[in-house]
Formats: structure tokens, C-alpha cells, sequence
């Protein structure tokens, strides 16, 4: 069966194309297609958006992990690092040259508790990097920033997830010293490719923008005073991200409309069951998780609600954590049953702009009659 349902969906309104297109074109006729008046804008609006002083755009989410990591000198120096993370989170740490230590994940939030970072601290800790998985700000992001605080040690959010997510009305990425975002295609908004880095310090804005162009002390320079990297924002890239931050609440109302209505009704799928966001927390749903009941073949379900009823469930956050992951076996240094517990037994439902009470009433029902199926083929 071809897939009725997709795990998700860029949504670009007709006026949105049109005046994206039109942007882009000026661009092209003016030539200025890199660092010019469109991402000074994007920049600026995103900041205001989430109530940073200041914001720089590059070319990805991972690179607004690196360059702050940079920043904050880390070579050397051991980061805390939640387990249950994409990649990239990890790999900044290793490409800015400090070692990352895993933390296990706290079981209400899918994050890291204060208690568990408390446990892994070292003397050569630099940092710690808090992620807001599935668009979820865990309770604790103020202690976290005053344990910090008070011990000397940067506090990176990785938000890359929660573009629109807040805690008691605070946004996702404003607790830290530096929030980093990634607007990839599957996020709740896009730049095409491309990240933002806030911070609310000039001197960390002064170095992000130095570090994106190559370490160069201006643009008009070949003065290199960094070793930086090519991490700018083209303008197109950042047309397109300007556009989807001005739908950004549309977005995350959208998708909030279809997570209460998935709240509601999985109470009557058996196997499986919701996945509470942390109170005062408005989450931006980039991800629907829920939690199976008992242990179920998590593989068997996704094919058998792709291939006979045309549902295709999303990526986990995460299927396998980091620190079982082959290339990050050298820093290895403990057990983490929580996040292998999480990441072994959640699905993320479809969710994205424009889905319907009957597309989403439709995914339960399949989900439903699967896991019946699953269970019985189990006895």
C-alpha cells in the first residue's frame, strides 16, 4: 500500500511560495547572495521571536553546536552530554576538541535530570548541553542554569528541536548562556538547511560571526584571526527561514491541536500510551511520542502500519543512544538504563501543518488494530 499517512510535512502556503520566490529573485539580481540583508533580518526577528539580545545564522544545526563549543574553549575539557541525542550533539563536542561524558535520561522529561548531571560532574568539566527532545523543556532547565552558575560551567541548549517551545512562557533556548537551533527540513519550521545561534552576550555573538566566515575579523577582510569554517547562511536559505518564522505559532498550534486530540484517544488503544509533557512546558510537538505498554517488535509495527495500512511513523528521539552507538565507543564509561529503556520502547506518531482529525483518527485506529495483532501473535 503507498502510504496514506507520512510521518511528516513541509508546509509552504501559495502566498508564502510566491513571496519566497520573489525575495530570491532580487537576491539574484542584486548578486549579494550570502551574508546580506535577509539574514540580518532573519537574525534579528528570530531573536526578538524568542526574546534573546542577539542571534547569528549558519548553515546547520551542527553548526551552531561547534562554533559556541569553540567559543567556550572546550578542547581539552570534558562536556556533559546527554545520551538520548542525535549525532551531532556529540560529535560538536569531539570536533571543538573535548571529550564528551554521557548522562543518562531523566524517565518524565527525555532529557537529563539535575541529579544526574550532579553524578557525572568531573574536575575538568567545561559545560554541560541540555536537549529539548521532541520539542520538550524539562522543569529543571532554571536549577540546571543555577547549578551551573554556580559551579563556573557553560550552559549549551541544544534546542534544535524546540523552535517555539516554552517553559512557563519562557522560550526554549533564552536559559542558557547560548541556545542553538537547526532548521532542517523535518523540523516545525525550515530553512531549507541551516541553524541560528542566541545568546544574550555580545562577545559570544562578536565570535559566532567570526567563526562562520572562515575566522575572518570582517567580511570585507582576508585578516583570519579564528579557525573558522565555512558556516554561513546563504540568503536563499534564509528567505525561506524568515518565512516560516512569521507561521511559527500557526505551526505549533497546529500541531498542539492534533497532539490533544492524540492525548484524548490514546487512552483507549491498548499497548501504548501518551507521553506526558513536563507541566508548564508548551511543546512544540516536532515529535508525538507515546510509549508502548510491553515489549513489541518496534520494527514489525512500522512495517506492518506502512505496508497494510499506509501509515509511516517518524524517526525516534532516539532508536539507539549514543553511547551505543560503534563510533562513539571510546567514551564509553557507564551505564545508562534509562535512555536505553526510553529509546527501546517509544514510537513518535505522524504529525505536521494541515493534518486532519480524520488522518489522525485514522493513524489510531491502525495503531490499535497492529498492536492487537502483535499481541496476539506474542501468546
Amino acid at each position: 500500500m503507498s502510504v496514506r499517512i507520512p510521518p511528516a510535512r513541509v508546509y509552504f502556503p501559495d502566498e508564502d511560495r510566491r513571496a519566497i520566490l520573489r525575495h530570491i529573485d532580487e537576491t539574484l539580481v542584486s548578486g549579494q547572495l550570502t551574508l546580506g540583508k535577509h539574514m540580518q533580518q532573519f537574525e534579528r526577528c528570530f531573536a526578538e521571536k524568542i526574546g534573546a539580545r542577539f542571534a547569528v545564522a549558519v548553515n546547520s544545526g551542527t553548526s551552531a553546536l561547534e562554533i559556541p563549543l569553540r567559543i567556550f574553549n572546550v578542547c581539552g575539557k570534558t562536556v556533559l552530554v546527554p545520551t538520548n541525542t542525535f549525532f551531532a550533539t556529540v560529535a560538536a563536542v569531539i570536533h571543538a576538541g573535548g571529550r564528551p561524558r554521557f548522562v543518562d535520561s531523566d524517565p518524565e522529561t527525555f532529557s537529563i535530570s539535575l541529579k544526574n548531571l550532579e553524578e557525572r560532574l568531573t574536575v575538568d568539566t567545561a559545560g554541560v548541553i541540555v536537549v529539548h527532545i521532541a520539542g520538550m523543556v524539562t522543569t529543571e532547565m532554571p536549577a540546571i542554569r543555577s547549578f551551573c552558575r554556580e559551579r563556573g560551567l557553560f550552559l549549551l541548549e541544544d534546542a534544535a528541536h524546540a523552535q517555539g517551545s516554552t517553559l512557563h512562557g519562557r522560550f526554549a533556548g533564552t536559559f542558557g548562556d547560548v541556545g542553538s537551533f537547526s532548521f532542517y527540513p523535518t523540523k516545525v519550521m525550515t530553512s531549507a538547511e541551516g541553524g541560528m545561534i542566541v545568546s544574550d552576550c555580545e562577545d559570544i555573538r562578536k565570535e559566532a560571526a567570526i567563526y562562520r566566515d572562515q575566522g575572518k575579523a570582517s567580511f570585507l577582510t582576508n585578516l583570519h584571526t579564528r579557525v573558522g569554517y565555512n558556516w554561513r547562511m546563504s540568503e536563499p536559505h534564509a528567505i525561506i527561514g524568515h518565512s516560516q518564522l512569521n507561521r511559527l505559532e500557526e505551526f505549533v498550534a497546529s500541531r498542539n491541536f492534533i497532539a490533544r486530540l492524540y492525548d484524548k484517544k490514546l487512552k483507549d488503544v491498548a499497548g501504548v500510551s501518551s507521553f506526558p509533557v513536563p507541566t508548564g512546558c508548551r511543546s512544540n510537538y516536532y515529535k508525538y511520542v507515546a510509549l508502548l505498554d510491553q515489549p513489541v517488535d518496534r520494527s514489525d509495527l512500522k512495517r506492518i502500519l506502512r505496508e497494510e495500512y499506509g501509515v509511516a511513523l517518524s524517526g525516534e528521539v532516539y532508536e539507539t543512544p549514543c553511547h551505543l552507538q560503534p563510533v562513539f565507543e571510546d567514551y564509553r564509561d557507564g551505564e545508562f538504563p534509562v535512555a536505553e529503556d526510553l529509546c527501546r520502547r517509544h514510537i513518535c506518531l505522524p504529525i505536521y501543518v494541515g493534518m486532519t482529525e480524520e488522518e489522525a483518527h485514522y493513524v489510531l485506529s491502525s495503531l490499535a488494530a497492529v498492536l492487537t495483532t502483535l499481541r496476539g501473535k506474542a501468546l
